[in-house]
C-alpha cells in the first residue's frame, strides 16, 4: 500500500479510469509544475544545499508546486512564507512523539472506500489523491489513496449509504483536491448527489482557486451552480502573499456566481504565526468577500512537527486579532480531535 498521493501523471493517464486530461488552460499548470527540488532552487536563486536537503524528504512525499504559485515567492529567500509551505525539508524525516500517520482519525471514520463520516449530517468524499500543490504539513500525506474509488460507478456504495440516511444534509468533496478532476466527472457526481432528495448542500474543499486560479472557469461554475444544491467553496490561504490579481479574479467569479467562499488557514511556525500577517490576511479576505472561517491548530501528522505553534501562542494571536479586526473577519481557532462530534474551538 502506498502512503503517497497519486501523481498528476497517474491521474491524467487514466487508463481505464474516466479521469482524462483536463481542459488545457489549467491542465498546463499541473503538467508544468515544479517536481524537482534542484530546479525549484535554481528558479529562486537558492543555494544548492537547499535542494540537496530537500531530495531526501521529497523521496517520501514529493515536491509539487505550480509555477504561478512559485512566481509569488521572493527570490533568494529560503524563508519565504510560500516557499516554506512547499519545499521539502530534512526536518520532515525526523520522528517526533505524538505525530502520526492519521492524526485526524480518517481510518475509523470510513463508511466505505473514500467516504468518511465524522460529524452528524455531513459525509465527506475523498474524491482523489491528486493535489495541485503538495503542502508539507498536509494531514493526509500518508492517506491510503490507492484505495480511493476513481469513478462515479465506484462511488455508488457511498452514494447508496447517503441515500439510505435521511439525516445527511451535506456532501463534502475533498481529497487530495477534487478540482483536479475533470468537469465532466464532477458534473456527473454532483448530479448524482443532487438526486438524493434529503441532501441540501454541496461543499468543495480546494486549494486550486488559490494555486491555479484559472481553474475557476465557465465549465466549473456551470456544474457547481447548476443543480438545486446550495454550493459552498472552502479555499485554503495561509499568507496574504498568496493572493495576487489572478486569485482575486478567481474568488470574485465564485462570489459573483452566488457561491459563498470561506477560507480555512493552518497556523504554521515561521509562516503566519505573526499578528500582522494574520491581520493582513483576514482583511484582504474580507475585502474580497471571503469569510475567514477557521484557523486550524496544526494536525499532528508525521513529518510536520517543525510547523507546530504552541496553542498558547495561537490564543494570544487570536486575542490580538480581536483587538484589530471586526468580529466577522476573525477566524475561529480550532483543533480537530478524532472521535469528537465537531472541531474543538480553542478561541
Amino acid at each position: 500500500m502506498s502512503d503517497q498521493p497519486y501523481s498528476i501523471d497517474e491521474v491524467e493517464a487514466g487508463g481505464s479510469s474516466p479521469i482524462r486530461p483536463p481542459a488545457p488552460r489549467w491542465a498546463d499548470a499541473l503538467r508544468t509544475a515544479y517536481r524537482d527540488p534542484a530546479e525549484l532552487a535554481r528558479a529562486l536563486d537558492l543555494p544548492e544545499r537547499w535542494a540537496e536537503q530537500a531530495r531526501v524528504a521529497a523521496s517520501r512525499f514529493p515536491l509539487f508546486a505550480p509555477r504561478g504559485f512559485v512566481r509569488r515567492m521572493r527570490r533568494a529567500d529560503p524563508h519565504d512564507p510560500l516557499l516554506r509551505q512547499v519545499m521539502p525539508l530534512e526536518a520532515e524525516t525526523h520522528t517526533s512523539a505524538g505525530f502520526e500517520a492519521d492524526p485526524v482519525g480518517d481510518a475509523p471514520a470510513m463508511l466505505s472506500p473514500g467516504w468518511l463520516q465524522k460529524y452528524a449530517g455531513r459525509v465527506l468524499l475523498v474524491a482523489t489523491g491528486a493535489c495541485a500543490i503538495h503542502c508539507r504539513y498536509c494531514f493526509r500525506r500518508h492517506f491510503p489513496y490507492p484505495e480511493v474509488p476513481r469513478s462515479v460507478a465506484q462511488w455508488e456504495l457511498g452514494l447508496a449509504q447517503i441515500a439510505a440516511d435521511p439525516s445527511v444534509r451535506e456532501v463534502i468533496l475533498s481529497g487530495g483536491d477534487p478540482l483536479t478532476l475533470v468537469d465532466r466527472l464532477l458534473a456527473e457526481l454532483t448530479a448524482r448527489v443532487a438526486s438524493i432528495g434529503h441532501v441540501r448542500r454541496l461543499r468543495i474543499h480546494s486549494r486550486l482557486p488559490i494555486v491555479i486560479p484559472e481553474r475557476i472557469d465557465d465549465a466549473l461554475l456551470a456544474w457547481l451552480t447548476g443543480t438545486r444544491l446550495a454550493p459552498v467553496m472552502v479555499v485554503h490561504v495561509n499568507h496574504p502573499q498568496e493572493i495576487d490579481a489572478t486569485v482575486e479574479a478567481a474568488l470574485a467569479r465564485l462570489v459573483e456566481a452566488g457561491v459563498p467562499v470561506l477560507n480555512q488557514a493552518v497556523l504554521l511556525r515561521g509562516i503566519n504565526d505573526d499578528v500582522d500577517v494574520l491581520a493582513e490576511l483576514c482583511e484582504r479576505l474580507a475585502d474580497l468577500r471571503v469569510m475567514s472561517y477557521y484557523l486550524h491548530q496544526l494536525d499532528r501528522v508525521a513529518g510536520a512537527a517543525h510547523f507546530e505553534v504552541p496553542e498558547s501562542e495561537g490564543l494570544r494571536l487570536i486575542e490580538a486579532l480581536r483587538g484589530r479586526l471586526p468580529g466577522y473577519a476573525v477566524p475561529r481557532y480550532v483543533r480537530e480531535t478524532p472521535g469528537e462530534r465537531s472541531k474543538l474551538p480553542l478561541a
